[in-house]
């Protein structure tokens, strides 16, 4: 089993060293080593869950939800299908956000179309016209 210093810890899950910190306060980490110095060292499977916690914060789960997740694995085997349903109920809102992201890049690629389709600016280029509007 490798240690990492926090900085390349921070560097591999792509947290800030005060993430780090803030995620061991709250018990989201737990058990994180530390060296006869007391300086802090991640374990692979530190990381392995930071990697877990990249993932589930960048698809905008709550730290509530991530922190109830974290206590559900450490109580045991026993809680596999609240985690399974925690991480479900997760995924739903997540497909909901992608197809939301979806309509409004569809439309984003509509509104550039409609410029691309535009003339070149004309002796008047610069007065606001109809199609310079926001809902044009």
């Amino acid at each position: 089993m490798s240690g990492y210093a926090p900085a390349e810890a921070a560097r591999r899950s792509g947290f800030s060293l005060d993430t780090l910190r803030y995620y061991e306060k709250i018990g989201l980490l737990a058990d994180v080593g530390r060296t006869a110095g007391g300086r802090r060292v991640f374990t692979d499977d530190d990381l392995s869950w930071l990697v877990l916690f990249r993932c589930l914060r960048d698809t905008g789960m709550p730290i509530a939800q991530m922190c109830r997740y974290a206590q559900l694995a450490r109580e045991g085997e026993h809680t596999t299908d609240e985690r399974r349903a925690l991480l479900e109920r997760h995924a739903v809102r997540v497909e909901d956000q992608m197809r939301l992201l979806q309509r409004q890049y569809d439309h984003l690629r509509e509104k550039i179309r409609f410029y691309e389709r535009l003339p070149g600016p004309g002796p008047e280029a610069g007065q606001p016209t109809a199609a310079a509007r926001p809902g044009s």
